[in-house]
C-alpha cells in the first residue's frame, strides 16, 4: 500500500504536484498524480513505456494542458507560464528525444543555453568540468557524436541553464555502461550542490542508485513509493515492471 505520508518532500519542495492530471484530447493519461521534490533531492520516476511518464513531465513544462490539480515550483504555481518564464523560474528538462540540431556544431547547439554569449565561455568551462571530452570538439557537428555522447551534450546544455529544478527523461536509454556510470556522477555533483531532479527512467538500478526516493507510475497513476535505499525497493519496483 502506498503511504501519503511519503508524497511529500522535505519542507521547502523545490517542485510540488498535487493530484495533477491531463491527456490528449478525449483520453485521460495522468490520473491525480500527487508526488513531491524537496530542495536538492533526486526522485526518480519509473514506469514501463506508456504510463505516462513523459506525459507527466510535459504536463509539468506546459507542453500538454493540466486538467485537474496544481503543479508549483518553489511556491509559485506554474499554470499558464510561458516556457520563457518556467526557465526564469528554474526549470531545466534533458528530454528523452534527441532534441539536438544535427547540423550545427556543438559550440553552436551549447549558445542555446545562455542567454548571451558573454555568458558563454563562463558557462562552457563550467560543463567541461563535466564531460571534459567536449573541449576539443566545439566545433565538430553534434549529429556526428555517438548516442551517448548526444545523451551527455542534452544532460549539459540543460545544466548550463543553472536550474533550480531539472527534468529528465530517459537520460541512461541506449547509453553504455560506461558512459551510464559517468552520468550518475555528474548527477550527483549537481546534486551536492543543491539542484533537485526528477528523473524519469526503466533503468531501475541506475535509477535507485542516484535517487533518494521513487515513485512507480501504472497507467497514469502512482501506485508504489518509497525510500530509494530501502533494502526491498529494487525488488518491489522490479515486482511493479514485470506485471
Amino acid at each position: 500500500m502506498v503511504e501519503a505520508a511519503q508524497r511529500t518532500a522535505p519542507s521547502g519542495a523545490a517542485l510540488d504536484l498535487d493530484a495533477v492530471s491531463s491527456g490528449y484530447g478525449a483520453v485521460s493519461i495522468v490520473k491525480g498524480v500527487s508526488l513531491a521534490v524537496g530542495a536538492g533531492e533526486i526522485v526518480a520516476l519509473l514506469g514501463k513505456n506508456g504510463m505516462g511518464k513523459t506525459t507527466l513531465l510535459k504536463t509539468i513544462l506546459g507542453m500538454v494542458a493540466l486538467r485537474g490539480g496544481r503543479i508549483t515550483i518553489a511556491g509559485q504555481g506554474l499554470s499558464g507560464l510561458s516556457p520563457a518564464k518556467l526557465v526564469a523560474l528554474g526549470v531545466g528538462y534533458a528530454p528523452q528525444e534527441q532534441p539536438l540540431f544535427q547540423d550545427l556544431s556543438i559550440r553552436d547547439n551549447l549558445r542555446l543555453a545562455v542567454p548571451s554569449d558573454r555568458h558563454l565561455p563562463e558557462a562552457l568551462e563550467r560543463l567541461f568540468g563535466h564531460f571534459p571530452f567536449l573541449k576539443d570538439r566545439l566545433a565538430q557537428r553534434a549529429g556526428t557524436l555517438s548516442g551517448g555522447e548526444q545523451k551527455m551534450l542534452i544532460l549539459g546544455r540543460a545544466l548550463m541553464l543553472r536550474p533550480r529544478i531539472l527534468l529528465i527523461d530517459e537520460i541512461s536509454e541506449g547509453v553504455q555502461p560506461s558512459m551510464v556510470e559517468r552520468l550518475r556522477a555528474v548527477l550527483l555533483a549537481e546534486r551536492a550542490s543543491g539542484l533537485s531532479m526528477l528523473v524519469v527512467e526503466q533503468h531501475v538500478a541506475f535509477a535507485l542508485g542516484l535517487a533518494d526516493r521513487y515513485a512507480v507510475l501504472k497507467l497514469g497513476e502512482i501506485v508504489d513509493r518509497g525510500s530509494a535505499k530501502a533494502p526491498d525497493a529494487q525488488a518491489r519496483v522490479i515486482d511493479h515492471l514485470a506485471v
